[in-house]
């Protein structure tokens, strides 16, 4: 009996311990895990964006190089390519986050009528398969020659419908961004401005704008990337005009060039600086609020 007991308590023990060490290991052993899975990529983007390979194609590894660093433009058409991305790109987000601000306002704060019918469409850009979107917004830019619209707005196709229908479709997330921002909201800071004499006006850009403009940074991040990475939507749109990520397509035939791994780099650890100086920030202003007590 008293055998049975002490290998009772030895198995209890034990399965103690393995208990505690998969409590203690198992989350931190699975985030590695995922990290590495999701940066796994980019890193080898990294790394062959120095190499020095012996033909067209940037598929195996020779020997280090940074020639491809010191002329990332050094292919015909990818110049072009990478302004026309980096244009639509910036207008569509400054368009995106101002437009999608001031509707996620509307749809948070007001009430009118078609508020439900609006939050319902918002949202259907973000639903819709991305070949669905293009195909029908080809099928409406070519549609538009029939109506009484001027030549070189909506059609032929180039680089305007390309910008068009990023807006279109940034706008979605913008809203969805932002709108998280405004659901916890304080709304008494706005009327304590207004009581202490503010006008709706100085009460926005004082109170209201500092304390959401997290929630425009991230959704301006989140369209940025969005809109300089889409492939599939501006395929459908773009005519004779080329973007980074068409560029990208059709080198594959005759071979991806190093210069494209250096321009994705650059945009990644941009994008990334990016990140990391908005939180920093971020934190500065919410340890001086708080060191003044607001």
């Amino acid at each position: 009996m008293a055998t049975s007991s002490v290998a009772l308590r030895a198995r209890r023990s034990t399965a103690d311990r393995v208990a505690r060490a998969v409590d203690r290991w198992l989350l931190p052993i699975y985030v590695v895990g995922v990290t590495v899975y999701l940066i796994l990529p980019v890193a080898v983007m990294i790394l062959f964006s120095f190499n020095d390979p012996t033909g067209r194609s940037n598929l195996t590894w020779r020997e280090f190089s940074i020639a491809a660093w010191l002329n990332p433009l050094g292919r015909p058409g990818l110049a072009e390519a990478v302004r026309n991305s980096l244009v639509v790109a910036f207008l569509s987000t400054i368009i995106a986050t101002t437009l999608g601000t001031l509707i996620a306002l509307a749809l948070t704060r007001y009430q009118f009528r078609g508020r439900a019918t609006t939050n319902v469409l918002i949202f259907l850009p973000m639903a819709t398969p991305e070949i669905v979107l293009g195909a029908s917004l080809l099928t409406m830019f070519v549609a538009s020659v029939q109506l009484p619209i001027p030549q070189g707005v909506l059609f032929p196709l180039n680089i305007r419908t390309i910008l068009i229908a990023h807006i279109m479709f940034n706008i979605s997330f913008v809203v969805v961004t932002v709108k998280a921002r405004l659901s916890n909201f304080p709304r008494n800071l706005e009327e304590a401005a207004m009581d202490l004499g503010a006008n709706e006006w100085t009460t926005f850009w004082k109170v209201t704008f500092p304390l959401i403009l997290p929630g425009i940074i991230a959704a301006g991040l989140l369209a940025f990337s969005l809109s300089i990475d889409d492939y599939v939507v501006t395929a459908f749109t773009s005519g004779q005009t080329e973007t980074f990520p068409l560029f990208i397509y059709g080198s594959q035939l005759r071979g991806i060039p190093v210069q494209v791994n250096v321009i994705g780099t650059i945009i990644f650890v941009s994008a990334v600086l990016l990140v990391l100086l908005t939180t920093l920030w971020q934190r500065r202003v919410a340890a001086r609020d708080y060191g003044a007590g607001v």
